[in-house]
């Protein structure tokens, strides 16, 4: 069964604000889910934050986006949201946003 993402109504349109690289670091990340499968991408990618929240790190010459995720039953990938990145860490606001999407999600 191949892996499967969907993007939250909300998160799309934070996407869709981002540059053009940090959109196509996103592609690269997913195209590589598909192939190889969420567990073997490496960490400079995808890394784990809290409870079943993850992040796709999104590295472009415009700057450092975040694509907050949750996987759901099977090998279904939701990001519930995507920010432009400005400090060292994760803000807790990000986090809480991403928490209520997925609850919303599932």
């Amino acid at each position: 069964m191949p892996w499967q993402l969907t993007l939250h109504r909300a998160a799309r349109k934070e996407l869709e604000e981002q540059p053009v690289d940090i959109r196509a670091r996103l592609d690269h990340i997913v195209t590589l889910i598909e192939a190889f499968g969420l567990n073997r991408v490496p960490a400079k990618y995808a890394r784990h934050l809290r409870g079943p929240l993850w992040e796709f790190r999104l590295r472009g010459k415009d700057g450092i986006a975040r694509a907050l995720f949750v996987t759901a039953q099977g090998q279904h990938i939701i990001i519930v949201r995507v920010f432009t990145k400005k400090t060292q860490k994760t803000p807790r606001q990000e986090i809480e946003i991403a928490l209520q999407r997925a609850k919303e999600s599932q």
